[in-house]
């Protein structure tokens, strides 16, 4: 077995995606020597414990960092300057600080300001994820076979760089690399943008009188059933990731209406050509990202 990557591995947070790379770690040996695990709320902390996903539980993030030599934050973005602002005076050189959230300008804007120096901040992405979220929801294979964005900054340390991408290597994921720009433009249609439409739909069946709202949720086909997946992820986490990827989710939004208007005329036309042309191009993309196995 490969020595272990970090010698004291601390998870700021422990949602799906900490309590996934914590039972990954666990299983494998070779990413921590020692994890330990830090949550605000008590009943957490309590059932982290419980599930055996960390060596160290602490309710402290200030106490939790000390001599640990890696650092991920897995809370959602918006809580990341508060959090940062209690941990840094507690973070030892040379550590390697990282986090899993899905937007990643704010993650340079609110973070760098508020790092000591000998601290190497190397923000990434896993692209992977469920509606469920808190400790129970993480499995070992969520990151199988799934992309990690990595988007170091222009001073980010080669080796600390390096060493968060070999992390997620030992997750099961792929790596690519991208500036924060590109990431949050990138993820704003395939991931921010769905999940607004999700939680739309999902909002106008919701306001629809009694009687259709109980014929829709009683017939719903499996399109609508999708969409109420995607509606059901964490309420914090979304909010904070539309509010920290203001600028791209909008843009994107935009473009989206356009297309729907267009599509809406097209129906109220009766111009099949552009209808089937529409599906068409639906039915592509699927078939790539089967070829891909990203389905």
């Amino acid at each position: 077995m490969a020595e272990p990557l970090f010698n004291r591995l601390c998870l700021v947070g422990i949602g799906l995606i900490g309590s996934s790379i914590a039972r990954v770690a666990k299983k494998r040996g070779d990413i921590a020597k020692t994890i330990v695990v830090t949550t605000r709320r008590a009943e957490t902390l309590q059932r982290v414990r419980e599930l055996g996903l960390a060596d160290v539980v602490e309710a402290d993030a200030a106490r939790a960092v000390e001599g640990c030599d890696g650092v991920i934050f897995c809370i959602p973005v918006g809580a990341y300057a508060d959090a940062m602002r209690h941990i840094a005076p507690h973070l030892a050189p040379g550590v390697v600080l990282t986090d899993v959230g899905s937007t990643k300008g704010s993650v340079v804007r609110d973070l760098s300001p508020l790092l000591p120096a000998g601290v190497h901040l190397v923000p990434a992405h896993p692209m992977a994820g469920t509606e469920h979220s808190g400790p129970d929801a993480g499995f070992p294979e969520l990151f199988e076979g799934r992309y990690c964005i990595v988007t170091p900054l222009p001073e980010s340390d080669p080796a600390a760089v390096e060493k968060v991408k070999e992390l997620w290597r030992r997750c099961g994921s792929m790596i690519e690399t991208m500036d924060p720009v590109t990431h949050d433009k990138v993820v704003a249609i395939v991931s921010h943008l769905p999940h607004l439409i999700a939680f739309t739909i999902c909002g106008t069946a919701d306001d629809l009188a009694e009687e259709t709202k109980e014929a829709v949720l009683k017939f719903a086909a499996s399109g609508f059933r999708d969409f109420t997946r995607i509606a059901a992820s964490d309420v914090d986490m979304w909010r904070d990731v539309f509010l920290n990827n203001r600028e791209a989710v909008l843009e994107m939004l935009s473009r989206f209406s356009e297309d729907a208007h267009a599509f809406g005329r097209a129906i109220r036309w009766g111009e099949a050509g552009f209808i089937e042309d529409r599906i068409k191009r639906g039915r592509k993309i699927r078939r790539s990202l089967i070829e891909r196995k990203q389905a």
